[in-house]
């Protein structure tokens, strides 16, 4: 079966079964994809497509392991083996000193420098013939006491012959090119004693001076006040950053496994390729394979894994053997098999791929927010259902690969970690695709309830029973198609703070909130002056209560697009404009703003990058006690009603939403509220990229 993204069910006989393996803590456990989708009476089920090496257990999951144990051990291996080879190495020196009698004296009676064995130590405080004891060791020998030595040695000889080789000795010491050399050994034969520097044991001493600080911050003698006082001071913190600096690339690992290589040879009459790379315990392979008649083909590259950073294996390729064993002629189960037993230097011989691609270049990595849900078990078309990502609406994702447009590669955020392979998840455009067909099927069934569907908007109007497209039809379903929104990251100025819409159902408390943190802190928050049509009263002021215009003067605003929401009462007009908002961001303070869900468009195109708040009401009893506190008494109905409303506005708006809080309590609200607005100045948010163009 060749490999394929259509929306099109396979024939029976090329069904593809997916098998995994996922090691947890040393432990192989195998999970079977066959099955996990019960097919209903309209849609027949589909069966995966690709089969995934050596995966590592369901993507989807949170609580995958850390591999930082491993990376640790790791350091102790490499640690250990680099003591063993200095044991080593002197052992090596300890066995070839013993073959030689004069080298075992010296190691005897070891010296710092070069020594001359044909002088012998005599009992004295002097040494040779009365010489100082550091003739022995010229790296320590200055020039002045060098010449002082051959004066005493020529005075000590009473053979003229002698005397006279003395003297030309003295001359050839007294010339400036002998002393340079001189000079120049003796830095050299000082340099190279030095002993090496020690190997650090951690690159974390900042932090462990930290962990100091905070056990003697409270400390009453003088010794902590000394220590805290010392650890404390910038030069201190200075050394600590440097030696953590260098510790951490002195203890990079040391590559303990030979680098992956590939080779072209002739094999069986056909021209094939001869791959060797490592598959450790705790990196998995990151491919997958389908079957394609008798062969066995490389169907998908997944990031983050070994075969990935290899760069060796490529889609498309057909494996023929592993660790000498014949691939060709087994099904995916059986190669599964295979490979769940093999570690260590793997060997494929492959026939490379037809496909000329261009060399892969690095790729942008791009973030999106997801404005749905997805569960790859209930995914009929995941071509391999191991590898699927699991998200929820207003997860960020980080889009690594779009190499295949129906399929991306992702990671989701906060998952780096404890996700070694990147997941998949479907493309926009594909979402957008399938998601148009299954509203279409879903009108035809029920014409009369149309816009009631997942992730769409209300809409009476029956649609065009028209094949999907997404380049013509983007302006027109792009809103009810709801795929993934890209993002960055945003952190606000201390100068321009972001507004804080609270969106909720009637009776949810958003007012009362917003009217406790108006009250609170006024000169820290504030409310957009509202425009009116109505004539002013006497107690009024222009400006402070309302900005009093004319009905025509509104009309024109509102024509313009600048109210955020507007509307009519007792026939007066009434309206928020962006302007009465960005007004207040300018005098330093937090625009407060109660909004309905229709308002958010608005709100969300211009300028003001918004942080929207959705206050949703507890359960209904919980409900009804926080309404009887108030002095209501709601119906059965009424309670159902605002539950029911907050239900379709997570549902149809949630996507926009930054964070949602459930309003149980007045006070905890109120504190978590406070505590959503503080994070606003102390970490980034995700915002749409648009709004930083």
């Amino acid at each position: 079966m060749q490999k394929s993204h259509l929306i099109v069910l396979p024939p029976a006989n090329h069904l593809v079964i997916m098998i995994t393996t996922s090691y947890m803590n040393g432990h192989m456990t195998e999970s079977d994809g066959r099955g996990g989708v019960e097919a209903n009476q309209e849609e027949p089920q589909l069966w995966h497509r690709e089969m995934a090496v050596d995966c590592p257990g369901d993507l989807g999951a949170r609580t995958l392991p850390v591999r930082r144990s491993a990376q640790l051990e790791r350091i102790r291996q490499h640690q250990e083996d680099r003591r063993r080879k200095e044991e080593e190495g002197r052992n090596r020196q300890e066995l070839d000193l013993t073959a030689s009698i004069r080298l075992k004296k010296l190691s005897q009676n070891p010296k710092v420098g070069i020594d001359n064995p044909t002088f012998d130590p005599i009992d004295g405080p002097g040494g040779p013939l009365g010489l100082p004891p550091n003739l022995g060791a010229p790296t320590l020998l200055e020039l002045e006491e060098l010449l002082m030595s051959l004066k005493q040695v020529q005075h000590c000889l009473s053979d003229g012959q002698s005397q006279e080789d003395v003297e030309l000795v003295l001359q050839l010491v007294q010339k400036t090119d002998f002393q340079k050399a001189f000079n120049i050994h003796n830095a050299v034969a000082q340099h190279m004693n030095r002993p090496s520097p020690p190997f650090p044991h951690t690159d974390r001493a900042q932090g462990l001076a930290h962990e100091v600080q905070s056990m003697v911050h409270n400390s009453q003698n003088k010794e902590g006040l000394e220590l805290n006082t010392l650890l404390s001071s910038p030069h201190v913190q200075a050394v600590l950053l440097a030696h953590d600096c260098v510790a951490e690339q002195e203890m990079q690992l040391e590559p303990l496994t030979p680098d992956p290589c590939e080779a072209l040879t002739q094999w069986g009459g056909e021209t094939v390729k001869i791959v060797r790379m490592e598959k450790a315990m705790d990196i998995p392979l990151g491919a997958t394979v389908r079957n394609d008649m008798d062969s066995v083909v490389i169907s998908r590259i997944v990031k983050g894994g070994a075969a990935e950073r290899s760069g060796l294996l490529h889609e498309g390729d057909e494996v023929l053997e592993i660790n000498g064993v014949e691939i060709r002629g087994k099904d995916v189960n059986e190669v599964f098999d295979i490979l769940a037993e093999m570690h260590g230097t793997l060997t494929f011989i492959l026939i490379p791929s037809s496909q000329n691609k261009p060399p892969p270049i690095k790729e942008t990595v791009v973030h999106v927010k997801a404005h749905f849900d997805y569960d790859p078990s209930d995914d009929p078309y995941v071509p391999c259902r191991e590898l699927g990502l699991c998200f929820q609406k207003g997860d960020i994702l980080h889009i690594i690969s779009q190499d295949d447009p129906n399929w991306w590669q992702a990671y989701r955020d906060g998952d780096e970690d404890n996700q070694p392979l990147a997941g998949l998840v479907p493309g926009k455009s594909f979402q957008q695709q399938r998601e148009a067909m299954k509203q279409t099927i879903e009108e035809d069934k029920e014409p009369e309830k149309s816009g009631k569907l997942w992730c769409a908007k209300k809409n009476k109007k029956k649609r065009k029973k028209l094949l999907y497209n997404v380049k013509q039809n983007d302006d027109n379903d792009s809103e009810e198609i709801l795929t993934y929104e890209e993002m960055a990251l945003y952190h606000q100025p201390a100068n321009r703070k972001r507004p804080i819409a609270l969106i909720g159902p009637p009776n949810c408390g958003q007012n009362d909130l917003r009217q406790r943190l108006l009250s609170s802190q006024p000169d820290r928050f504030g409310g957009a002056v509202p425009h009116t049509t109505r004539n002013r009263r006497d107690v009024e002021v222009s400006g402070r209560d309302y900005h009093f215009v004319s009905r025509q003067a509104f009309d024109m605003d509102a024509t313009a697009g600048k109210f955020i929401e507007s509307g009519e009462f007792e026939k007066n007009l009434y309206g928020t404009s962006t302007d009465s908002v960005r007004q207040l961001i300018n005098m330093g303070k937090i625009c407060l703003l109660c909004l309905h869900t229709q308002s958010l468009k608005t709100l969300r195109s211009s300028d003001l990058k918004p942080y929207i708040i959705f206050i949703a009401p507890p359960s209904q009893e919980r409900l009804r006690a926080l309404l009887t506190k108030e002095s209501k008494n709601p119906k059965p109905e009424e309670l159902r009603d605002i539950i029911e409303k907050a239900r379709e506005m997570e549902q149809n708006f949630g996507h926009l939403f930054d964070a949602a809080i459930v309003n149980t309590d007045q006070d905890k609200a109120y504190q978590e509220l406070l505590r959503l607005i503080n994070k606003l100045d102390t970490e980034p948010q995700w915002v749409p990229s648009s709004w930083l163009r």
